[in-house]
């Protein structure tokens, strides 16, 4: 079964989180720079979850936000 992508916002914290799947302890971190953390799987490695810290303030930059992650985006459903 595919992940879907959740998108949440701690608007106190200013984080933007972008969830695969729940988080939970076993998950290794790495921070990826420019304030962004990964939580990845302890056995494939593979990116589950990330955090972007000071979110808010990215939206006032005049440079382009990029995440150091390759992306395979479908859609979620199949039409009939």
């Amino acid at each position: 079964m595919e992940e879907k992508l959740i998108f949440r916002y701690d608007r106190e914290s200013d984080i933007l989180y972008i969830d695969k799947v729940t988080p939970y302890p076993e998950q290794e971190t790495t921070e990826l720079g420019d304030d962004v953390v990964a939580r990845l799987n302890p056995f494939t490695e593979e990116v589950e979850n990330l955090e972007i810290l000071f979110f808010s303030t990215r939206l006032l930059r005049t440079d382009l936000f990029t995440l150091p992650i390759s992306a395979d985006l479908r859609l979620a459903f199949q039409n009939v």
